[in-house]
């Protein structure tokens, strides 16, 4: 093992998954360094799903090369299964428990894991502790599905659409969570839909579309590198409000800056978000458009 490769919680070759005659995942490489916060974006279909039961091992794998915390996921044992947490999209906990047995019951499983009833409050069920999983609500639910992917104290947690059916108050509190764990040095690799939260929390961002990794860098880096254009408005003496889309506004405020002598009336230049970005790489911009 290089030095390069022994700072990376996540390293995959090439990797190729098919069911049938249809290629799930098609070439990708993936590289996720100890301590980060990765996120992994794509449309339902993508191959999302099936990368991250492959690095968890839940799954095999067709071709490529995958290292997960120095093992690989496919013939790694139970001590390595140990050190990984993951948040599936499907309901996992038993629904006749309450939440505390739920929480107490799965720390059983782990050499260290965290305090049960610390990792309630974390993820807000405190005031459901002794309330039967059968009485939740789906947003509780994927709270409880939140506390027993971190009761383990993992080095690696791997969350797959881990906020769906969150209200917004509790989405801001499951980011706090993992803003947390990550600065206690825990890597995190993060799918979901939604965009804002794809920005608050990652600090790399890899987009998939049919298999194949299309884009990746920082949230930052992705919109410079594929943000199309700017669109710069401004309102004419006449009140007439104008607008115009550019890969050069600093060149158009400059060149309006000239024409109104100084001050621009109404001005404001708006630049790609991720989310223009994201419907760009994947297609799905021409699809709306339509």
């Amino acid at each position: 093992m290089t030095p390069q490769t022994a700072e990376l919680a996540v390293d995959v070759r090439q990797l190729r998954k098919r069911y049938g005659g249809v290629t799930a995942v098609d070439g990708i490489d993936l590289t996720i360094r100890t301590g980060e916060v990765f996120g992994l974006l794509g449309p339902n279909g993508a191959g999302k799903s099936t990368t991250v039961e492959i690095l968890q091992g839940n799954r095999s794998r067709d071709g490529g090369e995958v290292t997960v915390l120095g093992a690989d996921p496919g013939s790694a044992g139970r001590a390595w299964r140990s050190r990984v947490g993951i948040v599936w999209q499907d309901e996992s906990a038993p629904a006749e428990l309450t939440v505390r047995e739920t929480v107490r019951h799965f720390a059983h499983y782990y050499p260290k894991p965290r305090d049960p009833d610390r990792v309630i409050e974390l993820v807000g069920l405190e005031k459901k502790a002794n309330a039967r999983i059968k009485a939740l609500s789906g947003g509780q639910r994927r709270r409880l599905d939140v506390a027993l992917g971190v009761i383990g104290d993992p080095e690696l947690l791997l969350l797959d659409e881990p906020t769906t059916g969150f209200d917004p108050a509790a989405r801001h509190r499951f980011w706090e969570l993992i803003r947390m764990l990550a600065a206690e040095g825990t890597t995190i690799l993060l799918t979901t839909h939604y965009l804002q939260e794809a920005e608050a929390l990652a600090q790399r961002l890899a987009v998939i579309a049919s298999g194949r990794v299309v884009a990746e860098g920082t949230p930052a880096e992705l919109r410079d590198r594929h943000g199309s254009h700017a669109t710069v408005e401004w309102t004419e003496p006449d009140g007439t409000p104008r607008s115009e889309r550019t890969d050069t506004p600093t060149r158009t405020v400059a060149e309006l800056a000239r024409r109104f002598d100084g001050e621009i009336p109404g001005l404001r230049v708006g630049r790609p978000t991720l989310e223009d970005v994201y419907l760009r790489l994947t297609g799905q911009d021409q699809e709306s458009a339509r």
